[in-house]
């Protein structure tokens, strides 16, 4: 572990929506560090067609309101980007898919009828 980066972490919940995280800096002796940055961390869980996707994000404030003040805005943000990188995961995989040519020798020995290869 990196002495120099430690943190103390405190968890704050409304047992609804989501999850705020503090994380205070401490010195090796786990008193506080205050020539380095609290940092808060907002956690929610959406419920997909495929299950639970936990999101986390960081949440630009200097104290805990406000963290919760800024919680409802990035969660949006986080869900969006979320989003956009599930459809990017998707045009991905669905752009690898590869159909050889009839007559291809990848097809010798199958009857030469065509067929998907995954690469």
């Amino acid at each position: 572990m990196n002495a120099d980066g430690l943190y103390r972490e405190d968890v704050f919940t409304d047992q609804r929506v989501g999850t705020v995280r503090r994380l205070v800096p401490v010195r090796a002796d786990g008193s506080d560090d205050p020539s380095r940055a609290v940092i808060f961390i907002g956690q929610a869980t959406v419920m997909t067609p495929m299950g639970s996707l936990p999101l986390s994000f960081e949440l630009d404030a200097s104290d805990l309101a406000g963290a919760v003040a800024r919680f409802g805005a990035a969660a949006q943000q986080a869900i969006e980007d979320a989003a956009r990188e599930l459809q990017e995961l998707r045009r991905q995989a669905a752009s690898s898919i590869v159909i050889p040519e009839t007559g291809s020798a990848a097809l010798k020995g199958m009857g030469g009828k065509g067929g998907i290869q995954l690469p």
